[in-house]
């Protein structure tokens, strides 16, 4: 080895080189939309606010918004949920990235879809700027920019997840009803099922725990109350094939 070869390259100069490389790269601006489902009244709805673009003018917007350079995606998603709403104990997914160039009206922008979904009455809404309030998904409109797209998709990831996991259970009171379970799964699914089926499919699982209640204060006749046994699932849920209807 020469004294040439064994000379360092000082690390102020390889920075340097690498803050020239990024520069090279073309900045296309990256944004967080936070798709948060709920269920209520035997409906799923979905979080929308009025949008603050002119060219949106009275249009449904997801919430949503630019990520700082300096500021995980995943923060930004929960940044923007707290700003915009105030709560602060709601989990969020990741679901996908969506690239179209022509989505965004400035230009090309990237926007990563964050997912949840949660208990409207076990989560108040703290905020209500821009109209903020719970949509009926279906048959949703006027919606801006690509929007309606995110949301389809997320929908989708959404009722594949209910069918794989059972985190459905989480939008229920502690004791519930089969019939209240079987809203739940024809609300998320858009599909219409099978009373038998469906309790026949549930009661084959082994996880439900009859609690020797019943309904009370209803219009129908009293059903049997049930809990849901998470820790028999924990211990079981690499088991755990799912729900097929």
């Amino acid at each position: 080895m020469n004294d040439i070869d064994s000379i360092a390259v000082p690390e102020t100069t390889l920075i340097k080189d690498v803050h020239k490389l990024v520069a090279s790269y073309p900045r296309v601006p990256i944004t967080v939309d936070c798709v948060i489902f709920g269920f209520d009244e035997n409906e799923l709805k979905v979080l929308l606010i009025r949008s603050d673009l002119e060219i949106y003018k009275d249009k449904w917007s997801l919430l949503g918004d630019f990520a700082a350079d300096n500021e995980e995606l995943t923060d930004a998603a929960y940044r923007v949920l707290q700003q915009r709403t105030g709560m602060t104990n709601v989990y969020l997914e990741e679901v996908k990235t969506f690239s179209n160039p022509h989505r965004h009206p400035g230009g090309r922008v990237l926007t990563v879809a964050y997912c949840s979904l949660l208990n409207i009455e076990h989560h108040q809404l703290k905020r209500m700027d821009n109209e903020l309030h719970w949509h009926k998904v279906q048959g949703l409109t006027n919606m801006a920019f690509d929007h309606k797209e995110i949301i389809d998709e997320c929908y989708h990831w959404l009722q594949k997840r209910i069918m794989e996991h059972p985190l459905g259970f989480n939008l229920l009171p502690d004791k519930f009803s089969l019939r209240e379970l079987q809203n739940l799964y024809e609300a998320i699914l858009n599909v219409k099922l099978d009373r038998r089926n469906f309790r026949k499919k549930f009661f084959a699982m082994d996880l439900l725990i009859d609690t020797g209640e019943y309904e009370d204060d209803v219009p129908h006749r009293p059903g049997r109350l049930y809990k849901f046994d998470f820790k028999k699932y924990e211990c079981s849920k690499r088991k755990w094939s799912g729900i097929d209807f």
